[in-house]
């Protein structure tokens, strides 16, 4: 389903467009309908299946179409960490990024200044704000915090704040907020405790389930742990050293589809791309010269990964780490069909590390790291760690940055970020 289907507004559009977002996942296809009608949910999805974009989106699209108060908080996320906080916010500020909306990260550890600012956005009115509950509730028993407006209330990973003993903050903060307003609930898992919780909290909500389908076990995977000049050339050698039928490469942009075909068809690797860019028709050829095996080899972005019924692809190579875990098993699934066995290299940077460590941690086990060849040079260890330098373009420092735009200004908004929100390693197209 393209994003274009649910109606958003063109601003909006225009934010998922800079991050090359095009077809949905199975989360954001569900729930996005179910949010834009009002609706209550309690959905079980898990970290990497793109829930983030499941609330964020249709709450973005209400608050840019809708009548809101100005001096008010209009939609509070409660999150379980301050790594979560500054991500969510992140997203927020790419997507919203040419809209007016205004947003603020809160969340404990900072210092006299940060907390200055969070006050301003809390007693002065922010269109979305990002907290963890202990940081929320020392702001609020200061008596400033101005939620009568409330609109949304999203809790997201909600069972992880439940392990870490948030339940009567949680109950605290509700206590705050007006009756009349959608609360939206995503969880990984759903105990008992979490579906008591979410029926107290929520009125007749929608109940969704999803879960991540996993790879064929016929399928070899592998991670190639490189530094990002190091691609190209491992691409290069892959292609001199292993026996394939027909390969797809996937790559998480256009721009980043149209170097790699150039820079592949100047070494002597023929090969054909597909893109948002191409017409249906030239898809459609591009696709028959494949299938026909006139081209073996496809660089595309993830507009193929999805649909597309190609059998006898027997290698499939991730130029970068896709967005989420739905991302990779649909990339790597269009090997391995029709019962025959296929091979799946994932290229993975340093700045995309902590990105793997996620889609494995969904996979529930780690990616086999493949050799890389020592002609290639020195090579990066592998040190999932989130860092700054894991950031997508567009995001903020955690300390509340806005979402962009200039239509309506807020007394606490602070300078915008300095690019569209794209990331750096591009996103689906």
């Amino acid at each position: 389903m393209d994003f274009k289907d649910f109606g958003f507004d063109a601003s909006l559009l225009e934010g998922i467009d800079a991050m090359n977002y095009t077809s949905t996942t199975p989360i954001q296809e569900l729930a996005i309908p179910v949010i834009l009608q009002g609706k209550d949910i309690i959905a079980t999805a898990q970290t990497g299946t793109g829930k983030t974009a499941a609330f964020l989106l249709p709450i973005i699209h209400e608050l840019v179409t809708g009548q809101h108060a100005e001096d008010t908080i209009n939609t509070l996320i409660l999150v379980p960490t301050r790594e979560l906080a500054v991500q969510i916010t992140q997203n927020l500020e790419a997507f919203s990024y040419f809209t007016p909306v205004s947003s603020m990260a809160i969340y404990g550890g900072g210092d006299g200044i940060s907390y200055e600012a969070e006050k301003r956005a809390l007693s002065k009115g922010a269109d979305i704000v990002v907290c963890t509950p202990g940081r929320l509730i020392s702001h609020l028993m200061a008596g400033y915090v101005r939620l009568e407006g409330l609109r949304h209330l999203v809790l997201d990973e909600a069972d992880r704040m439940l392990d870490m003993g948030f339940h009567d903050d949680i109950i605290k903060i509700i206590s705050y907020l007006p009756k009349d307003r959608q609360t939206l609930l995503f969880s990984a898992t759903m105990p008992q405790s979490m579906r008591q919780l979410g029926m107290k909290i929520t009125r007749e909500p929608e109940e969704i389930s999803i879960s991540i389908s996993k790879p064929p076990e016929r399928i070899i995977q592998r991670a190639l742990i490189v530094y990002e000049p190091q691609k190209i050339p491992m691409i290069q050698h892959l292609l001199k050293n292993i026996k394939f039928h027909k390969m797809v490469v996937f790559c998480s942009s256009k721009d980043s589809v149209k170097k790699l075909s150039r820079d592949l068809n100047r070494s002597g690797f023929k090969n054909e791309e597909i893109h948002s860019d191409l017409e249906q028709q030239e898809r459609e050829q591009v696709l028959a010269r494949f299938r026909s095996g006139r081209t073996n080899i496809l660089i595309a972005t993830d507009i193929l990964s999805r649909g597309i019924d190609i059998e006898d692809i027997d290698v499939v190579i991730n130029y970068d780490v896709p967005h989420d875990g739905e991302d990779y098993v649909h990339r790597i699934g269009r090997t391995a069909r029709a019962e025959t066995d296929g091979t799946a290299f994932t290229l993975v940077s340093e700045r995309e590390q902590y990105k793997l460590k996620v889609i494995e941690d969904l996979l529930g086990y780690p990616v086999p790291k493949g050799e890389v060849p020592a002609a290639l040079g020195a090579t990066p260890e592998y040190n999932p760690v989130k860092r700054k330098d894991n950031r997508p373009r567009g995001g903020g420092n955690g300390g509340g940055n806005s979402g962009g735009g200039n239509k309506k200004k807020r007394p606490f908004r602070n300078r915008r970020p300095s690019g569209p929100g794209k990331p750096k390693d591009g996103g689906a197209a």
